[in-house]
This record gives C-alpha cells, sequence and structure tokens, in this order.
C-alpha cells in the first residue's frame, strides 16, 4: 500500500473491491472514473459517521498509487496547517474531516491556497465531511465558494441487509467465509454502524484464526461472552 510523505499509511482494507456500493453506486463510480482517467476537478462527499467516506477516500488514494495524498484534517489539527505545503504537488489530494478544521483562519486560508494551487494544476481534489458546504462552518466566503462547485454527494447508509453483504464482502477479501445466520447474528449484538460491526469482524478474525474455527454462531456467540466485561 502506498506509503504516504506524512506519518501515516492507508489501511489495507480500503480498496474499492472492498466497499459495498449499495445506494452509493453513483458515488463509487464516479470515484473510480476521477480517478482513473483524471476526469474532472472533483467532489464533496457528505453524510454521516461511520458511512465509508474514509473508506472511498482511502480507496482512491491506493487506485491512485504516489500520484495521490490522503489528508485527514482531524488527525492533523493540531499539527497545524503546514502539513498542506507541497500537497498540491500531487495530482490527487484527498481531504477528510474537512470540518474539523472549520472556522480557523490559518487553516481555511490555507485550504484555499491549496484548492487554487489543485486547480492552477487541472488537479483533483476530493473532500469529505460530516455535513454540506454551507453546513460545515466556514468562516471565508471565498473557501466556502469553492468548495460549492465541486460536484457533491452525499453518502447514504446502508440498510439492513446490505449491512449483511458489506460484512460478507469485508470477509472475502479477508479470505474468511461468513455465512448469512452468522451475520445476522453480528447485526443483533453489536452497534449497527459499520466501523463497529467491522470492528467486531476483526476480533472474531483474530479468534477464529487462534481457535481454527469457521465463523459460526455458537463460535461468535462464545467468543462475545468471553470478551464480556465482568
Amino acid at each position: 500500500m502506498t506509503q504516504l510523505a506524512l506519518p501515516l499509511q492507508l489501511a489495507d482494507h480500503a480498496v474499492f473491491d472492498s466497499f459495498w456500493p449499495a445506494a452509493n453506486e453513483a458515488l463509487v463510480a464516479y470515484l473510480q472514473k476521477l480517478v482513473g482517467q483524471n476526469a474532472g476537478p472533483g467532489c464533496w462527499i457528505w453524510g454521516e459517521a461511520a458511512t465509508g467516506k474514509t473508506h472511498l477516500l482511502q480507496a482512491a488514494c491506493a487506485r491512485g498509487g504516489d500520484q495521490a495524498m490522503y489528508l485527514p484534517l482531524a488527525f492533523f489539527q493540531e499539527s497545524g496547517p503546514a502539513v498542506l505545503e507541497g500537497a498540491g504537488l500531487r495530482p490527487l489530494i484527498c481531504i477528510d474531516d474537512a470540518d474539523a478544521i472549520a472556522g480557523r483562519d490559518e487553516w481555511e486560508s490555507a485550504l484555499f491556497d491549496l484548492y487554487n494551487q489543485v486547480a492552477d494544476a487541472d488537479g483533483t481534489l476530493v473532500v469529505a465531511s460530516s455535513h454540506t458546504v454551507r453546513e460545515s462552518g466556514f468562516a471565508m466566503p471565498d473557501l466556502q465558494s469553492r468548495f460549492t462547485q465541486l460536484t457533491t454527494f452525499h453518502i447514504q447508509p446502508l440498510d439492513e441487509d446490505d449491512r449483511v453483504q458489506a460484512l460478507q464482502l469485508r470477509a472475502r477479501h479477508r479470505g474468511l467465509e461468513l455465512p448469512d445466520e452468522t451475520a445476522r447474528f453480528m447485526l443483533n449484538r453489536s452497534r449497527r454502524d459499520m466501523a463497529s460491526l467491522y470492528s467486531l469482524l476483526d476480533r472474531l478474525d483474530a479468534a477464529a484464526l487462534q481457535a481454527k474455527r469457521r465463523l459460526t454462531v455458537p463460535f461468535v456467540r462464545d467468543v462475545l461472552q468471553q470478551q464480556m466485561p465482568g
């Protein structure tokens, strides 16, 4: 996986092939075309937490390779906007958690400069936030105006059947078989957001590997009982 110039690395599971696209097919297709053909200035992706924004941004960067840079602003917000210096040299910039720095003058000025650098170089900017551009809290009108020029997508959360499919896709990507009944059992024994479900799958994968067991309902029940506090 691409090692970034900044001190973080893309998650090995965060690729397009491991993302269940239900209700978000247009967004996934747009990003794949964007990265594959350098087919536009970019887009703004907004939606609630744990709906796959980070996964898609990292997938775009994984597809873009050394031409791409992933910038999670919530992670870097205390480091200061100097982390953006030189980023405009990359053809593809993926900015996560843009609303984390909204209202902070130095950050907004740096983002405004970065946007212009990317535009001048005919690069691509993909930005993710919990909110629309106008609801993200930016104080600089010119920055807000620039971001509203990007194509906007509202990422949709998955329904229950699609969560099962998403879990099974992630399991197959890891070489695991996850039967329907086991996946639905997991949904009923965990928080239902995908981040929590994927975290549970990670724990079950490790336990199954150690015990040399399959992910059956009885095995998952036993693991969950052993991991309960107290």
